[in-house]
């Protein structure tokens, strides 16, 4: 387990890097078995890097790609081919010859053929030496889905509901995700000397504990991986917070317990007991293997007591304080600040504070087409009716529903497609921060430049994109900065965005000395753990429905959001109601104060 999975991809990176060195200094091949997908990025930018800046020769290198959907041409957006091309081999010198990647193209009938080719360059080459993995969160590895065979070889398969949806993101929408794929099988995976499965974030959390800890059963292909001789699980905190020594170590033996592991416990213990903190008693603790910590820091009604106060000290109906200053919210979309803390922007601006919001990204990628269609086809007729630029306007919409008709499933759109929809974001965010009682002059819309793409895949953030931030920093000077703090996700562009965020913190702290504080909101998803809670900002009835009021005006995402999120039909201000209520509710069943809804930061302690 690693602090960040920017720790676990370098370590990754140094095991890959010195089996190749290893095999130079004998003159053998290294041969590698390579893995799609976000969670290795950081894994190939790292080898890059050790490339050019360290000399790691990759010349003698053979690679064997795990899988590739089936039906795309190699040249295709969303083709893993593609995409293995512009991440990693097009950076380094593995000679074209020894890249094997399955081919999605092949008809019907030579698949069967294909595939065992395909086995045969892999025992030509002497069989894997390192292979590298994720996991879906249906336990799959390579694309070998739930009941696939524990002997299996490559085949083509036919992909899961989940891992369609899990996919839908890249093909800008779930109908356009291929129905199967080429793999290779769990048996030719179980072949490699040496393997290493990465999981990273709270989303792979259920999976991992079951594929690590869960009974062996084909239910969970990754499961598999526990038999064979040299295989890792590689996992951030995120991934590994479900894990039995993470979650709840007490139950494994003894444990040194700090504040954070007794809060996590006693809350922890409410839930198993059914109980306030207050109505806790040595029973409860021996019942649920908490002796350890009875023994060495009880009594019971002591240990209930601590902690019952450190979550009242949680609570503030004030989270900036009551002299009115400058708050700097930034919103990695353009929804991100209502969804996520609209009651808290309501809060702060009902006690007088300089609230602004900085929108890093345009969001435009999430706007449905015939969104961009209605506004297109809108603002013509509104010209024509008032007599503004009647030539023009009739051009951009001829050309928008050209370009929309031409367009294939899973292709990007035009730049003036893009424009458009990137204003549709634009505007509605401006009125959901009216709602609020924002005022429009503190509105900045960043459009930082690694989100623009126009496709799922981004560029890697630069110095250009902190500098942006960083300027809006200095210029707007806020005692208080609030950030979206869903740092696990790599791929994510919370976590982009947040990072680009600490960059430009860092480096006015370097100049100055000091740096604002920084409080950490969750994404639309999910809601702080109850024992991580720093700050609990408390909503009455009418400012849940007045954030309510603000989530509406995202009309682009309200019914039926483009990219919906991990398997969740609520719509966005119902994920955001009920995860608000739920922490209240929470609050409350632990014997605090009864509020109706409570929205929950963290303090940054400035570690990336």
């Amino acid at each position: 387990m690693f602090e960040s999975n920017t720790d676990a991809a370098r370590h990754v990176a140094r095991i890959i890097a010195n089996t190749i060195r290893e095999r130079n200094s004998f003159g053998h091949n290294a041969v590698l078995g390579l893995a799609t997908g976000s969670t290795p990025v950081a894994i190939y930018r790292e080898l890059i890097r050790m490339h050019k800046e360290e000399g790691l020769d990759l010349s003698r290198v053979i690679t064997f790609n795990l899988d590739e959907y089936y039906g795309l041409s190699p040249d295709q957006l969303q083709s893993y081919h593609r995409w293995m091309h512009t991440t990693f081999f097009d950076h380094v010198n593995i000679p074209p010859k020894n890249i094997h990647i399955l081919d999605g193209t092949v008809a019907p009938e030579g698949v069967e053929e294909h595939c065992r080719r395909f086995e045969g360059e892999i025992r030509r080459a002497g069989g894997i030496d390192v292979q590298l993995l994720g996991i879906g969160r249906t336990g799959h590895i390579g694309f070998n889905e739930p009941f696939s065979v524990g002997s299996s070889r490559t085949r083509l398969v036919t992909l899961d509901m989940l891992t369609r949806k899990d996919a839908a993101a890249d093909f800008f929408h779930f109908e356009n995700v291929p129905t199967q794929a080429l793999t290779m099988g769990i048996g030719t995976i179980l072949e490699a000397r040496k393997i290493l499965l990465m999981a990273f974030g709270e989303h792979k959390a259920p999976i991992v504990r079951d594929a690590a800890e869960g009974p062996l059963t084909d239910r969970v292909p990754a499961g598999f991986l526990r038999e064979h001789a040299d295989a890792s699980f590689l996992l951030d905190t995120a991934a590994a917070d479900e894990l039995t020594g993470v979650a709840t170590p007490w139950v494994l033996g003894n444990v040194e317990w700090s504040d954070a592991l007794i809060k996590r416990a006693v809350l922890w213990l409410c839930q198993q007991a059914g109980k306030a903190l207050l109505k806790l008693d040595g029973s409860d603790f021996r019942q649920h293997d908490l002796h350890q910590l009875l023994r060495h820091h009880g009594p019971a009604s002591k240990l209930a007591h601590r902690v019952f106060k450190w979550m009242m000290d949680t609570i503030e109906y004030h989270p900036a304080g009551r002299e009115p200053g400058r708050v700097l919210c930034f919103s990695p979309h353009p929804d991100d600040d209502v969804i996520s803390m609209g009651g808290t922007l309501i809060r702060l601006a009902d006690d007088g504070h300089e609230v602004h919001v900085a929108y890093m990204t345009s969001g435009n990628i999430a706007v449905f087409d015939h969104d961009a269609q209605r506004v297109a086809d809108l603002l013509t007729e509104l010209n024509r009716r008032f007599q503004i630029d009647e030539q023009k306007t009739p051009d951009l919409e001829s050309h928008v529903m050209q370009s929309l008709g031409e367009k294939q499933p899973g292709q990007p759109d035009s730049k003036a497609v893009l424009k458009i929809k990137e204003l549709i974001r634009w505007s509605e965010a401006k009125a959901a921060a009216k709602v609020c009682g924002l005022r429009e002059e503190n509105l900045h819309f960043l459009d930082l430049p690694f989100y623009q793409t126009g496709t799922i895949d981004k560029n890697p953030p630069g110095q250009e994109d902190a500098r942006i931030v960083r300027e809006l920093i200095e210029q707007v000077d806020p005692a208080q900065i609030y950030v979206a703090g869903d740092l696990s996700d790599p791929h994510g562009t919370h976590r982009v965005c947040a990072h680009v965020v600490f960059q430009a913190l860092d480096e006015i702290e370097a100049a100055r000395g000091s740096q604002p504080e920084v409080l950490l909101y969750r994404g639309a998803w999910q809601e702080w753990a109850p024992h991580v809670i720093e700050i609990a900002v408390p909503l009455s009835p009418r400012d849940l429905e007045v954030k309510k009021s603000a989530i509406f005006r995202h009309e682009s995402q309200k019914d039926s959001a483009l990219f919906p999120g991990p398997d969740d039909p609520r719509e966005f201000w119902k994920r955001a109601e009920d995860r608000n209520r739920h922490t209240a509710d929470f609050y409350n069943q632990i014997g605090l104060p009864e509020y109706y809804a409570m929205e929950a930061f963290v303090r940054f302690d400035g570690k990336q």
